[in-house]
C-alpha cells in the first residue's frame, strides 16, 4: 500500500514539473523613451534599421495601434506589472523620484506574484522607478547601506538586479536584491545635452556609459542559468535607453549617421538582439515569448528638428510626443514573439494596451485572476492566436501633467485644450490662444490629430464623457465588482 503511495505521490509530482515546464517562459523588454517610429518593421520611412527587433516582428506579430497607459515611464511600469491604470492610484501626474514611497501597494498582486505562485521563477533586470522604500537612520535620512525594504523582491521578483530610476536620476548605484554593490559612494557633478544626468551620489562601480551593456550582460546570463531549470522564468528586462543620457558606447557611436540619440537607438536594438541570441543559444526559443515595447514615446531630447534634417521621424506620422496626450505620447511600438502560437510575420490593428500583459499571462497559465488584481487588463490571446475576441471597448489614455483621454474605435476624445505635456502647445499656450477645453479627433481618417471636431459630434462627446467617468467611478475597466480608486480622480482640470 506505502509502495503505491509513494508512485501517486511521484506521479504527481513529476505531473506538476512536467506542466510547469511545458508553460512558456515569458521576457519582457522594455524600452525606456524609444518612438514608435523607430522600429524600420513599423516606420517605412525610418532611418534607423533595428535588425534585431525587426526580426521579433518577422517572426511574430507586431501591433499598430498599441499604447502605454499613460505618457511618461513611472505609469506606464506600475501599469504593465500590475494591469491596473496608474492613475488609480497616488500619482495624478509625473514620475517617481528615487526617495518617494513605493508606488505598488504591499498587498497588490504582480504579473511576478501571479507567476512565482504558480511555479514560474521571476527576475527584474534594469531600470525599476517605483519607488524601493529606502532604510534610513535614527534621524530620518536615507542611508543607501541599508537593506531596502520595499523594492521588487517583495513585488513577487525572486531576483533584482538594477537601478534606482531613469538613468539621468540620482542615486547612481547598482542594487542587487535589496542592497546596493557599491563599497563606497561619492557625488558626481550634472551634465547637459544629450548626455544629461543630475548631479547626486554615484557609486564606485558605476559608470553611466557601462550600464546599458552591464545590463544586457546580466539578463543574458539569467536567461543562460534559468534555461537549465526545471521551470519556466519569467524576466522583465527594463532598459535605460533610449532614454537620457545618449550615452552609445564606441562601437554605436556615429552608426546612425544621425546623432547621439539615433545612435542609442541602434544600440538598444543590438541588445535586444544579443537577448534573442542568448534565447537561442540556450535552446529555449520554440517555448520562449519574447515581447518588445517601450514605455511611451519619444523624448523631445532626442532633437526631432536634427532628425528630421535626414529625413527621420520618431514618432512617425503622429503628433505630439513623450508627456503629451497626442498619440506620438503613448502610442508605442508593441511586438510579440512565440514560436508555434503566433504566426509568423503577422499585424494586429486592434487597439490595446500595455496594462493587458497581466490578463494575457492569468490566461498562459490557466488561472483566474481575483477582482482585486487587473482591473485594467484584457487577454491578448484571442489576438495572438487568433481563435476568440479580445474584449477591450475602451482605452484611457493619460499626458504627462495628467490629463485624460478616451478611446473607442475610430474616436479620441481628449479632456483638455492642449498637448497635456511639454508639447505644443501647453495647457498654458492652450489658454491663451482661448482653444476648446476639449478635442475629439477621427483617428482613422485623421492620425495626425490635425481637424478638432468637438463642435461637430456633439453626442459622440457625451457618450465617451459617460464611459468615462464610469470607469473612474468604477475602479476598473474590465467586468467585475466594485474597487476603490486610492484617490480622488479629477477629469475636468482647470
Amino acid at each position: 500500500m506505502k509502495k503505491f503511495v509513494y508512485l501517486i505521490i511521484a506521479f504527481i509530482i513529476t505531473s506538476t514539473l512536467y506542466a510547469q515546464k511545458q508553460r512558456p517562459n515569458i521576457i519582457y523588454i522594455l524600452a525606456d523613451d524609444m518612438g514608435y517610429g523607430d522600429v524600420s518593421a513599423l516606420n517605412e520611412n525610418s532611418k534607423l534599421n533595428t535588425v534585431h527587433i525587426d526580426a521579433l516582428a518577422n517572426g511574430g506579430m507586431k501591433f499598430t495601434d498599441a499604447h502605454s497607459n499613460s505618457a511618461l515611464c513611472t505609469p506606464t511600469r506600475y501599469g504593465i506589472l500590475t494591469g491596473r491604470y496608474a492613475w488609480r492610484t497616488s500619482l495624478q501626474h509625473g514620475v517617481l523620484w528615487s526617495d518617494d514611497t513605493p508606488l505598488i501597494a504591499k498587498n497588490r498582486m504582480t504579473v511576478a506574484s501571479l507567476l512565482k505562485s504558480n511555479g514560474y521563477h521571476t527576475a527584474c533586470i534594469g531600470k525599476w522607478h517605483l519607488g524601493l522604500g529606502w532604510g534610513k537612520d535614527k534621524s530620518g535620512k536615507i542611508n543607501y547601506t541599508l537593506p531596502i525594504a520595499d523594492g521588487p523582491t517583495t513585488k513577487g521578483f525572486d531576483y533584482f538586479f538594477g537601478i534606482t530610476a531613469s538613468l539621468d536620476i540620482p542615486p547612481y548605484l547598482y542594487i542587487k536584491n535589496d542592497h546596493i554593490t557599491a563599497t563606497s559612494i561619492d557625488t558626481i557633478n550634472a551634465t547637459t545635452g544629450q548626455g544629461f544626468w543630475r548631479e547626486g551620489p554615484i557609486g564606485n562601480d558605476f559608470n553611466h556609459i557601462e550600464v546599458l551593456p552591464t545590463l544586457t550582460g546580466k539578463a543574458v546570463d539569467y536567461i543562460t542559468t534559468q534555461s537549465k531549470s526545471a521551470s519556466p522564468f519569467f524576466l522583465f528586462f527594463a532598459m535605460t535607453a533610449p532614454h537620457t543620457p545618449m550615452l552609445p558606447t564606441t562601437e554605436f557611436a556615429g552608426k546612425s549617421g544621425m546623432n547621439a540619440y539615433g545612435d542609442f537607438v541602434l544600440m538598444v536594438d543590438a541588445m535586444v538582439g544579443k537577448i534573442t541570441k542568448a534565447v537561442h543559444d540556450a535552446g529555449i526559443e520554440n517555448n520562449t515569448i519574447i515581447i518588445f515595447a517601450s514605455d511611451n514615446g519619444c523624448s523631445p531630447m532626442a532633437n526631432f528638428k536634427e532628425l528630421a534634417k535626414y529625413g527621420h521621424n520618431p514618432s512617425y506620422v503622429f503628433r505630439g510626443a513623450k508627456s503629451d496626450i497626442f498619440e506620438g505620447g503613448h502610442r508605442i511600438p508593441f511586438i510579440v514573439k512565440w514560436p508555434g502560437k503566433i504566426r509568423p510575420g503577422s499585424a494586429c490593428d486592434s487597439t490595446v494596451c500595455l496594462t493587458d500583459f497581466m490578463a494575457t499571462c492569468a490566461d498562459i497559465i490557466q488561472k483566474k485572476l481575483p477582482a482585486t488584481a487587473a482591473e485594467d487588463s484584457y487577454d491578448l490571446m484571442p489576438l495572438l492566436t487568433n481563435k476568440g475576441n479580445y474584449q477591450r471597448k475602451y482605452l484611457i489614455m493619460h499626458s504627462g501633467d495628467g490629463y485624460f483621454a478616451i478611446r473607442q474605435g475610430k474616436w479620441k476624445l481628449e479632456f483638455c485644450g492642449g498637448s497635456g505635456g511639454w508639447g505644443y502647445p501647453t495647457q498654458k499656450i492652450a489658454k491663451e490662444l482661448k482653444l476648446p477645453s476639449l478635442q475629439l479627433y477621427d483617428v482613422e481618417n485623421d492620425i495626425s490629430e490635425t481637424k478638432n471636431l468637438e463642435d461637430k459630434y456633439p453626442d459622440v462627446i457625451k457618450t465617451l464623457t459617460y464611459q468615462t467617468k464610469k470607469i473612474i467611478n468604477d475602479g476598473r475597466s474590465t467586468p467585475g465588482s466594485f474597487q476603490k480608486n486610492d484617490a480622488e480622480i479629477i477629469l475636468f482640470k482647470q
